[in-house]
This record gives structure tokens, C-alpha cells and sequence, in this order.
């Protein structure tokens, strides 16, 4: 991977790919990961204004694993999320400190480009936002906008749609508005809208959360079959999903800032999920895995 710059104990599910937990310590941290690091973030810090609202963050996401960010409402696992890949750039007064690196490059450093972060770095939202448009030109934007020919465009939106297990249920209706899809299959839609870019990461804050049951184990089943291609990081409030789908869970809480009556969120522990469901080294992450607080 190219420099961005471009010049120009709870659930007892057992997580993916992941065997049972061994006995000693559990490692965190760089000398944890098990393959390519895609992202390495020390000591990342959020501000909006002069609110602090994640503090410290330390861990690694791993090239093609699911990394689930978990924790109570206003903890700061979206704000860190949208940290990955500068979105919080679009709110006045937001700046983050520490260092964010993907592949080696910190991508707050100064001359590197944030619309080329945002594209190797895709964005999926907690509600299915398709464009008023068909359903073709949904997940052709991007690539239309990037010069893809109108052949190059055709190739994509049904590599995209198929690769968003969408292709057999809308191949022969292109051309109809994506607003006349249910919401699950508005939510793959714009999936395959984020993947057409052929980004290198996923990120994914709660998308399944207005979604139901059924439509919810499609989306992780897509997860599951994304992860072979990319590394994806989703923000989650189901417990029960992060345990089915990831690899790796980062649990987020908060610190209250009495004086100011404020939250800071904080990285309580990160590891692999099947430690952070069965054996957690923090107290604070068993009280939420079992459901004490939270």
C-alpha cells in the first residue's frame, strides 16, 4: 500500500476464526497482532473545542479481521471511529492528537490528502443513506467521479452489488430508486456504494441498528465474507453481534469529569474477543460483558 499522502463473563458465542483462549496473560497492543498492521494508533486524543472526548487511545487493527469497538452510549467509539478516517475534519473545532497510522503513515500529518484517506478508508453509517437515484447510479458515483468509462462502470456496480450480496435481488430493476429498497437492502446497497471505491478499509458505525433480526445476520453474514477482502472496523451497542462477527474488540467507557459534569471516553481493554467475552483482564469489562452496567 502507497502512501496516502498521493501527492495529489458474558455471551459464550463463539467469535470467527478465533480458537479457544489460552491461559496466560493475554497480550495488547503491537506485540498482540497476528498478521499485516493496518492501522497502529498511540495515544490518540479527541477534542471539540475544548472538550476532550476520547482520551489515550492505544491499539492495532489487523490487515482482513473485524475489530468491534463496544461500550455504553457516549463513550466515544463513533468519535474514534470517524478519527480513522478524518471525518471528524467536517466538524468545526474538532482536532485530534497522538497519532492515527495507516500502513506506517500518521494521516494527520500535514500535506496528506483527507478525500484520499476517505477513499482507501470507506465510511458505512448507522442509517442506509442511498442517494435519491437508481440503484446503478448509486454504487456508480464514485467510480463516474473517478473517471471510470461507462464499460468500467457497468463491471463494477455488479462486482460491487454481488460482493454486497445484492445482485440477484436487484440485477434485473438498475434503474429502479434506491429509496423503493426495504432498509437492509438499502444498507447493502450502500456497502456496495462504500466498496465500489475499492477502499482497503471498512468502517461501519452500528449498521445494523435500525435493521431487524433478519435483515441484521445478512449484514454480519456480509461482514464475515467482506473480511476475506477487507479490514473492516465496526462500532456496535449488540454484544452478541461483536462476539459473532470480530476478531478483535476494543471495550470503551467513560470518565466523569465532575468539575465539568462532562464524559471523557477511555480504552478500558483491547483484545481478542473471545478473551474480552470469557475471561476480561478488567473489572470494568466484565461488569459490561455480563450486563451489571451499561
Amino acid at each position: 500500500m502507497s502512501d496516502p499522502t498521493m501527492s495529489g463473563a458474558g455471551p459464550t458465542v463463539s467469535p470467527r476464526r478465533i480458537g479457544a483462549a489460552p491461559q496466560t496473560a493475554p497480550q495488547r497492543g503491537p506485540a498482540g497482532i497476528d498478521g499485516p498492521t493496518v492501522f497502529d494508533i498511540k495515544d490518540a486524543n479527541v477534542f471539540y473545542g475544548a472538550f476532550h472526548a476520547v482520551k489515550g487511545v492505544n491499539f492495532t487493527v489487523v490487515k482482513n479481521e473485524i475489530t468491534a469497538l463496544i461500550g455504553p452510549s457516549g463513550c466515544g467509539k463513533s468519535t474514534l471511529l470517524r478519527s480513522l478516517n478524518r471525518m471528524n475534519d467536517l466538524i468545526p473545532g474538532a482536532r485530534v492528537e497522538g497519532t492515527v497510522s495507516y500502513h506506517g503513515k500518521n494521516i494527520y500529518d500535514p500535506g496528506v490528502d483527507p478525500v484520499e484517506v476517505r477513499r482507501r478508508i470507506g465510511m458505512v453509517f448507522q442509517k442506509a443513506n442511498p442517494f435519491p437515484k437508481s440503484i446503478y447510479d448509486n454504487v456508480a458515483y464514485g467510480p463516474k467521479i473517478h473517471g471510470a468509462s461507462r464499460t468500467e462502470r457497468d463491471g463494477i456496480v455488479e462486482d460491487s452489488l454481488k460482493k454486497a450480496a445484492l445482485w440477484d435481488e436487484v440485477k434485473d430493476n438498475l434503474k429502479k430508486s434506491a429509496l423503493a429498497l426495504s432498509g437492509g437492502q438499502q444498507q447493502r446497497l450502500c456497502i456496495a456504494r462504500t466498496i465500489a471505491l475499492q477502499p482497503d478499509v471498512v468502517l461501519m458505525d452500528e449498521p445494523c441498528s435500525a435493521l431487524d433480526p433478519i435483515a441484521t445476520a445478512r449484514i454480519e453474514e456480509l461482514m464475515v465474507d467482506l473480511a476475506k477482502q477487507f479490514t473492516i472496523v465496526i462500532v456496535t451497542h449488540n454484544m452478541q453481534q461483536a462476539a459473532r462477527v470480530s476478531d478483535k474488540t476494543a471495550f470503551f467507557s467513560t470518565e466523569v469529569n465532575e468539575r465539568s459534569d462532562t464524559r471523557t471516553g477511555v480504552l478500558v481493554e483491547f483484545d481478542d474477543t473471545q478473551r474480552i467475552f470469557t475471561t476480561p483482564a478488567d473489572q470494568r469489562t466484565e461488569n459490561y460483558v455480563t450486563g451489571r452496567f451499561g
